[in-house]
């Protein structure tokens, strides 16, 4: 039996060396890389081609977050799962919006992590069951909120009377609207400088004001209100 290739990536020494012990001693899994940050996670995944990548959230340098949407654009097909200290709404959405195929807990039990590693590998979306609830409860809310409208095209490619005509949008400048797409498609203000020839501290700017006028406090908040306004598809 082939087994699954694993690449750890977590900050602390004691974590990786223990899950690398665990891991191993089921048989069917090989890990073959260990990152320190996310910025590791990446070069290493790169050069080494696993699997599935076990990734922690909070890590210096370079956060799991930002580290799974930046390898889930260069190796789309690189699984990414999930492994945290956090029991956090807001950790797990921007997960899974970063292109996460499952969210689990340390606190979960060995048996728990094995299976969510082979479900994820199979190709499969793991979410414990206590996390999972989190997203059931905002899918019910979004349908209730949802209200059909004619199909629209990229705000990218509309002009500023037809992207003001956008329910809920009233309130953003067109140049806000761009913006508050292209993070909610989930790119960096970096990326987003770039394709809009501007700086990233522009974009930074932007993107406060943005937050201020629609009194929203997180990028998730942000891509939900997106996909409200008909922005962007869930």
């Amino acid at each position: 039996m082939d087994k699954i290739n694993l690449l750890l990536a977590d900050d602390h020494d004691v974590v990786r060396t223990g899950l690398k012990s665990f891991l191993e001693g089921q048989g069917d899994f090989e890990v073959i890389a260990e990152a320190r940050n996310g910025a590791e996670a990446i070069e290493l995944a790169l050069e080494y081609r696993p699997d599935l990548v076990l990734m922690d959230v909070t890590m210096p340098d370079l956060d799991g977050l930002d580290a799974t949407r930046r390898l889930k654009k260069i190796m789309p097909n690189c699984l990414v799962l999930a492994l945290t200290v956090h029991e956090d709404k807001q950790y797990f959405m921007e997960m899974l919006a970063a292109g996460a195929s499952g969210y689990i807990t340390k606190q979960a039990a060995g048996d728990e992590l094995i299976s969510a590693i082979r479900t994820v590998a199979a190709g499969n979306v793991y979410l414990h069951p206590a996390l999972a609830r989190w997203l059931l409860n905002d899918y019910q809310q979004l349908i209730k909120q949802v209200k059909p409208k004619p199909p629209v095209g990229s705000l990218l490619d509309l002009d500023e009377n037809q992207a003001g005509a956008l329910l809920g949008l009233e309130v953003l400048s067109m140049r806000e609207r761009q913006v508050l797409e292209l993070v909610a498609d989930g790119f960096t203000n970096q990326e987003i400088g770039h394709r809009l020839n501007l700086s990233h501290k522009t974009i930074a700017r932007h993107r406060e004001r943005i937050m201020k006028k629609l009194s929203l406090h997180s990028r998730t908040e942000l891509v939900k209100f997106a996909i409200r306004t008909g922005l962007i598809s869930p």
